[in-house]
């Protein structure tokens, strides 16, 4: 496999267009899983794939072919910009039409080699998971340690490179019928407090020894930063300007959108940036399509952070810089990371102890939207939640079906928790760089009784 740098050169120099963007990714993984307390696979794995994006321009117009490929043979390097090429020819003129950026030079590690990552990495989660194998209860759960090392080359000059680290560990405990689930999100594996985690999980286990059914209808509920996490990504994506302006979301207002709009007076901001603490990303855009909130013309383009709700005000939107220019706004993507602040500073065990009577969810599932116009999401409890009462934890309830739109629980939380670095449940596999605050929410909208277990 030739090195990714030289496969980026070879590609700009068989180019026949007016210009050629090329991403290469070469991922090294590993994984391991566990079940009823004894280790199961466990494996290590490399991929590379990239993609050539040609351009044709004529006069203020482009058209854009993108091909991606797996494939490591150079030999098939001519065939994959060719096939790229053709399809530029054949597009449709491009929406997002605009000049590409401009590089000065490649940066100081773009001829090094990919990052790897080995099974070694879960060595110490293995003990200290073999602790929690010698009790009764049943663990289940799964590692992923990924190493994403991305090269981004143009015919403008642009040669960047970056290497992303991803990691995460799902534990599902399981005693009779209860069942409860940690995970968490990390870098290296080497900031895991797995002993803590497999006493969160006992503890969770020791709630469940007593059972409550409880009716559909609206309960005050505190929502752990995982869920919260879940539930802040899907406004996130749903942050797209374009959609806003033309009135077919929930950021839309008559003749308008809700930027400016006061949310709430607790001063939460929810926030992207590619130098937060323990959650770093790219510092440069590096994307292989478009659609409404990104483009492959701003490919290169610099990133710094977006305050998409600040102090309790709708503070920004997701454009592509064509779509900036044309409402006059400043061109955002969406996050490769998300954080939630409002400045709490209490812990979830103290805002427990807060409650008169209430629910703690711990994880939530199958999350869907239902209204895009109002950011209405349905979805799924799971894996235990709690009756809380005089700040006690009493037993678990049976699973819920909610109803929510994560607009609205921000206007109506009523306590924001201290954030944290956590794992968002739903979302994991798809978005894993999150710090988020527990929230207490008064009247969370619980729809109806599930059976789910």
């Amino acid at each position: 496999m030739i090195p990714a740098a030289h496969l980026v050169d070879r590609v700009l120099e068989l180019a026949t267009v007016d210009e050629t963007i090329v991403i290469v990714t070469d991922a090294s993984e590993a994984s391991l899983r566990w079940a009823g307390n004894s280790m199961t696979t466990n494996g290590v794995s490399t991929l590379r794939e990239w993609t050539v994006i040609s351009i044709v321009r004529t006069g203020n117009t482009a058209k854009v072919g993108i091909v991606t490929s797996s494939s490591v043979d150079p030999r098939e390097t001519a065939a994959v910009v060719a096939a790229s090429e053709h399809a530029a020819r054949a597009a449709r003129p491009a929406s997002d039409t605009m000049p590409l950026h401009n590089g000065d030079g490649a940066d100081c590690t773009w001829d090094h080699p990919p990052a790897h990552t080995e099974i070694g990495a879960f060595e110490q989660l293995a003990q200290d998971l073999s602790q929690g194998f010698d009790h009764t209860d049943q663990l289940y759960g799964f590692a992923h340690h990924q190493l994403h090392t991305t090269w981004l080359g143009t015919s403008t000059g642009i040669r960047r490179r970056h290497v992303q680290p991803t990691g995460s560990v799902e534990i599902n405990g399981k005693r009779g019928d209860a069942s409860a689930w940690v995970g968490a999100e990390t870098t290296d594996f080497t900031d895991l407090a797995t002993t803590k985690m497999l006493e969160e999980l006992s503890n969770r286990l020791d709630w469940s020894a007593r059972r409550i059914d409880l009716p559909a209808g609206r309960y005050e509920t505190i929502l752990p930063p995982s869920a919260v996490a879940d539930l802040m990504i899907s406004l996130m994506w749903s942050m797209e300007g374009r959609a806003a302006h033309e009135g077919h979301s929930a950021l839309s207002t008559a003749g308008g959108t809700r930027l400016g709009e006061r949310l709430s007076d607790i001063p939460l901001t929810l926030y992207s940036d590619p130098v937060a603490l323990g959650l770093e990303t790219a510092p440069f855009l590096a994307t292989a399509h478009s659609d409404e909130s990104v483009s492959v013309f701003d490919n290169g383009m610099e990133l710094e952070r977006t305050d998409w709700i600040r102090d309790g005000v709708v503070n920004a939107l997701a454009y592509p810089r064509s779509a900036a220019q044309e409402f006059g706004a400043t061109a955002a993507p969406p996050g490769a990371n998300l954080v939630l602040d409002g400045e709490g500073s209490v812990g979830l065990e103290q805002m427990i102890a807060e409650t008169e009577r209430g629910l703690l969810l711990t994880t939530l599932w199958y999350i869907r939207e239902v209204d895009p116009a109002a950011l209405l999401l349905t979805g799924l409890t799971r894996d235990g939640v709690y009756l809380v009462e005089d700040g006690d934890i009493v037993g678990e309830v049976n699973n819920f079906r909610f109803n929510e739109s994560p607009l609205d629980l921000l206007r109506r939380a009523t306590q924001v928790g201290a954030t944290q670095r956590t794992l968002p449940r739903e979302w994991k596999d798809w978005f894993t760089r999150t710090s988020m605050p527990s929230l207490r929410i008064p009247d969370f909208h619980m729809s109806s009784v599930s059976k789910a277990q």
